[in-house]
């Protein structure tokens, strides 16, 4: 055994490789992505790893190798659960021959997401077992016992680590690479009446998905990580008990540190709920409090209990507001749902200075980034037209701040394609565009734009190629040309995709050249049909600086058009002058060209 300094990600990257995992497939998405990313960096030659498309060819690739008794992980976000829950949901009633652990990073807050969706929920509606790790160090060795549960059980699990744990760092203890569990998949062995899912399986198989459950109900009562603490004040002690989980758990064991302990129930696995030893830890106690993140899934739980069994115990929480319904929990706002339980005054359980409030710094488009030049182009050459921008899941949803204004819709990955078509059908007037990222468009839009042509939409698609998957840390994806093991492979041309499914308008053009890039707007944007522009120019943090555009202070008029029609974060205002920061500004030059009065130079000409 060693130590590492670990990202929680990191340590459940480690974690399955200790597990002899031998497929890893997944999606990026912000908090996930570094452990598939720490899976391809430290495997050994024999771990295949992949970006997949989208969440659900990832899913269906790990069920796949999971049928010849692999050991497989999907990693995905709670959005990208959405996109796998099609197989998801049909695999739970087939079942694996070798261990699959569906990672599902939720993203309380949220901090870099659509929604707030709780997995722990979706693993009671898809009736599959789930485990909710509460440190790094913990997420190493849960997943090690996720695998081995998974194969005991031949069924896939969810593992849902919060952001707080995927992003967190600690010093965990490792298994040396020798200690590693090695798994030879038998492979693939034909039997129709077990990988084939016509209704009557489907039927035999949830009766016995529902008996594994009732024995998993129990089994999970005697593991390990589900545990009942500060045993010495159940005996009369203490009427009060908490329950809690994930990195919730964690914050509660802090704030007892100071607040004085109480009884407490740690759920490692939120389903199957293990009903055992919550009626064990209920024992003589009058009120619980649950603190858990999202949903009220262990609150719920612990009600079903007490009904149940009868039990005479208050069970308090989210449903009963004694902990907020929506949101992130932090160590403080724990500590005071925790004070305010066992009647301590706040004012007792501060322990350290409060500080300052931090400055709002909303997110805006980089410096230098071509998404800005796309919008504005677009923007100038529909001024005093009726027009809709539809965006989409990306770092282009930042299209819609000011001055910008450009993203009147934003739904979920691809839709923006589809919600473009549905306004078009009632207003046929409206001159509909709808966004799309080049990573974005792989993953999910490409249907979209078959429903387009078939139907015979009035729109225009507009990518946003930068060659990279940029918000969530700039995966390679199938427009690239490389893969996550480091291969080098034909590069798909969104342009031939196209034109393959009956697109015969397509224009690639640089957005960075504004004249072209307006010129090319009002032309394609007037033609009947659906047509398509594809603005490449890559991103500005996998490319270097151009140089640095310089304002000539003496022909600067101050009219500020440069920082009023772009909202650059490199053009700024100090001492009543109109200022570049040379630290930012990446010499793209799109100031430049809208300037009136010629006093912006340097970068790169795109004359």
């Amino acid at each position: 055994m060693h130590k590492e300094f670990l990202m929680g990600n990191e340590a459940i990257a480690m974690g399955a490789l200790a597990a002899g995992v031998n497929v890893v497939a997944g999606y990026p998405g912000t908090p996930s992505s570094e452990v598939l990313e720490t899976v391809a960096k430290r495997r050994s030659r024999d771990v295949y790893v992949e970006w997949s498309v989208n969440e659900k060819a990832a899913l269906e690739l790990a069920a796949g190798a999971a049928y010849t008794g692999a050991r497989t992980l999907v990693t995905m976000k709670q959005v990208g659960l959405n996109v796998a829950s099609d197989p998801l949901m049909c695999l739970e009633y087939i079942g694996v021959k070798g261990g699959m652990v569906v990672l599902v990073a939720d993203d309380p807050g949220p901090i870099s997401s659509q929604t707030e969706q709780d997995t722990r929920q979706f693993a009671v509606y898809s009736k599959l077992p789930c485990f909710d790790p509460s440190s790094a160090q913990e997420a190493y060795e849960m997943i090690q016992e996720a695998f081995d549960y998974s194969e005991q059980y031949g069924t896939p699990v969810f593992f849902r680590p919060t952001t707080r744990v995927c992003h967190g760092y600690a010093s965990v203890e490792l298994k040396d690479q020798e200690q590693y569990h090695v798994n030879q998949p038998e492979g693939f062995v034909k039997d129709t009446s077990k990988w084939v899912i016509f209704p009557r399986l489907a039927f035999q198989n949830h009766m016995k998905i529902e008996s594994r459950n009732e024995e998993l109900v129990q089994v999970f009562s005697d593991y390990s990580r589900n545990a009942i603490l500060s045993e010495d004040a159940q005996h009369g002690q203490c009427r009060n008990g908490i329950v809690a989980s994930g990195i919730s758990y964690t914050y509660a064991c802090e704030a007892m540190e100071q607040l004085g302990h109480i009884r407490m129930l740690k759920v490692a696995t939120p389903h199957p709920f293990p009903e055992q030893l919550a009626l064990q830890f209920l024992e003589g106690l009058d009120e619980v409090l649950c603190i858990e993140e999202l949903d009220p899934v262990l609150e719920r739980a612990m009600l079903q209990v007490c009904g149940k069994h009868h039990c005479q115990v208050k069970v308090l929480g989210k449903l009963t507001h004694h902990v907020k319904n929506a949101g992130e929990n932090t160590r403080d706002s724990v500590k005071k749902n925790i004070a305010d339980f066992m009647g301590i005054p706040m004012e007792e359980a501060v322990d350290r200075e409060v500080p300052p409030a931090l400055p709002v710094r909303p997110p805006v488009l980089c410096a230098g980034c071509p998404h800005r030049a796309s919008f504005y182009a677009v923007k100038q050459a529909m001024k005093g037209k009726k027009t809709i921008f539809c965006g989409d899941i990306g770092c282009y949803t930042l299209g819609n701040a000011m001055p910008l204004d450009m993203v009147d819709t934003c739904l979920c990955m691809g839709a923006g394609v589809n919600i473009a078509q549905g306004v078009g059908k009632v207003e046929p007037d409206t001159t509909c565009f709808a966004f799309v990222g080049d990573s974005t468009f792989f993953a999910s839009a490409i249907t979209g734009v078959v429903n387009a042509v078939y139907n015979q939409a009035n729109m225009t698609l507009v990518v946003l190629d930068n060659s990279t998957t940029a918000m969530t840390g700039h995966q390679p994806h199938p427009g690239t040309g490389r893969t996550m093991m480091g291969e080098i492979v034909s590069k798909i041309s969104i342009e031939a995709v196209l034109r393959g499914i009956g697109v015969e308008t397509v224009e690639t053009v640089n957005p960075l050249d504004l004249q072209q890039a307006v010129a090319c707007v009002r032309e394609v944007a007037a033609k009947p049909g659906v047509k398509a522009i594809i603005f490449k120019s890559p991103c500005i943090a996998v490319t270097k600086p151009r140089g640095c555009m310089n304002i000539d202070t003496e022909k600067c008029i101050n009219c500020k058009k440069c920082i009023r029609e772009i909202g650059c974060p490199a053009l700024f205002v100090k001492d009543g002058q109109v200022t570049i920061d040379k630290s930012l500004c990446t010499g793209c030059g799109l100031c430049s060209q809208l300037c009136p009065v010629g006093a912006i130079t340097g970068g790169e000409s795109h004359e």
